[in-house]
């Protein structure tokens, strides 16, 4: 069978509405040899034609003529559409080689196979956060492995119906279907689409041209759960926190050591070292409430990002980094940002740093008794703990920056609270204005409505 290369290819008008109207181009049309010796019509775009519609034929077709005058750069006539069409048949074939390279590496490639060189390109290429990637990387793991701590064992519920399936195998319907089984399940509508998004990255990073090419993605046509909208914000105020910060402060919150049901003496540098993480407790949580600083954040701040002004009354914190899963990063959405104090904050830095030791430039604020950073499951267990002997309602740790951005957003107004939360965008700050009864709001009602309205 004769190659398009020793045949000149046919070359026809092709035309394509556009925003400023129908355009017209050349296109090379040829029959392209297949590997069983067969012929497929082929066709491929060669560039805009230096043509104007001169009405319809019989059939309602549009009739292309010549347009006067020179033919600019960018465009083609008819002599030049013939001499530009070799080029345009090789690139077609260019793009066929490429997809069959694609296609012969994806042959054998399995949903696991591409899920974790996801993850890996997830975290090496794309810099994703270590929490990041651990969350992730939890999702798309093997069913029925124990898990790190305690005698759970893994779900793997992305694995269990995919893992060992070719990447080229998984339809929409398949991916629809398990959707459905994980909602039978009582899966939450929110974890249900985040098993989703996992699955449908994967195959978006398998369709980037510099990976496997994949001609679909099997998750894309499928439908995400509705969530229900997040629930009101509830945070303590100020004097809520003195009330959990003085549980922190006095042990309070700390069990008896025991020993097979017997009470353990502990030495009295142990009585002194735990005094001193407790009020270490209670100082950071009032830094969290009064600075409106993540968790992590909180954690990687070291005494160099601190500066106080001489008489006391505030300061400034130079957010550079947050810890995530013990590992330190840039902050959230790689935004550093400087945090103003009150004095409240101020005052519990200061009482920090009457400790002994851990006090350089760059040593952590916070740290455990070997001078390192805390840890967040500590931290959070130790909060609970003081809450609950505070006698206060179930709010999350979380909820500290919470109550930051409310009393911000209320007292400061939006921006203020915006830029030292630091989102990125307002529409997530608005959410603070909605936590609690804004009396600031009333007393604008009522000035608007006036003091004569009829009751």
């Amino acid at each position: 069978m004769a190659r398009p290369d020793d045949v000149a290819p046919a070359i026809t008008v092709t035309a394509f509405k556009g925003k400023k109207g129908t355009v017209p181009y050349y296109e090379a049309v040829w029959h392209e040899p297949r590997r069983d010796g067969a012929a497929r019509p082929a066709k491929q775009r060669i560039g805009k034609a230096w043509l104007d519609q001169d009405g319809t034929d019989a059939k309602g077709r549009p009739v292309w003529v010549k347009r006067k005058g020179r033919v600019p750069e960018g465009y083609f006539d008819e002599r030049r559409a013939h001499a530009a069409a070799p080029e345009a048949i090789a690139r077609f074939r260019a793009r066929q080689a490429a997809r069959e390279e694609h296609r012969s590496a994806a042959a054998d490639l399995t949903v696991r196979q591409l899920a974790h060189e996801w993850l890996e390109w997830l975290r090496d290429v794309r810099g994703a956060s270590a929490s990041t990637v651990q969350d992730y990387g939890f999702l798309i793991r093997d069913p029925n492995l124990r898990t790190k701590r305690g005698k759970t064992r893994t779900t793997g519920r992305i694995m269990k119906a995919f893992g060992d399936h070719s990447v080229l195998d998984v339809t929409p319907r398949q991916v629809s279907s398990w959707l459905r089984a994980l909602d039978r399940e009582g899966l939450t509508p929110r974890n249900v689409n985040k098993h989703r998004h996992v699955l449908h990255a994967v195959f978006s990073y398998g369709q980037r041209t510099d990976t496997y090419g994949l001609p679909a993605n099997p998750v894309a046509g499928t439908d995400k759960r509705r969530e229900l909208p997040p629930a009101k914000l509830d945070y303590y105020e100020p004097h809520e926190v003195e009330m959990l910060a003085e549980a922190a402060a006095h042990g309070a919150h700390r069990t008896t050591l025991t020993y097979k049901g017997r009470d353990v003496d502990v030495s009295d540098e142990e009585t002194r070292l735990c005094r001193q993480a407790d009020e270490q407790d209670a100082e950071l949580f009032r830094v969290l409430l009064y600075s409106g600083l993540r968790i992590g954040e909180a954690r990687a701040l070291k005494w160099c990002d601190i500066q106080l002004t001489p008489d006391g009354r505030g300061g400034v914190i130079d957010v550079q980094r947050a810890m995530s899963a013990n590992v330190e990063k840039p902050p959230k959405s790689w935004r550093p940002r400087t945090v103003p104090i009150p004095r409240q904050a101020v005052d519990a830095f200061n009482r920090v740093a009457m400790r002994e030791h851990f006090l350089s430039p760059d040593d952590y604020v916070f740290v455990n008794r070997l001078g390192r950073c805390l840890d967040t499951s500590a931290i959070r267990r130790r909060y609970k703990a003081a809450r609950e002997e505070a006698g206060l309602r179930d709010v999350s740790l979380h909820g500290l920056r919470h109550a930051a951005g409310s009393i911000l957003a209320q007292g400061a107004g939006i921006l203020v609270a915006r830029d030292v939360l630091g989102h990125a965008r307002v529409s997530t700050t608005n959410r603070y204005l909605a936590g609690k009864t804004d009396e600031r709001a009333i007393d604008v009602v009522n000035a608007a409505f006036g003091p004569n309205v009829r009751r």
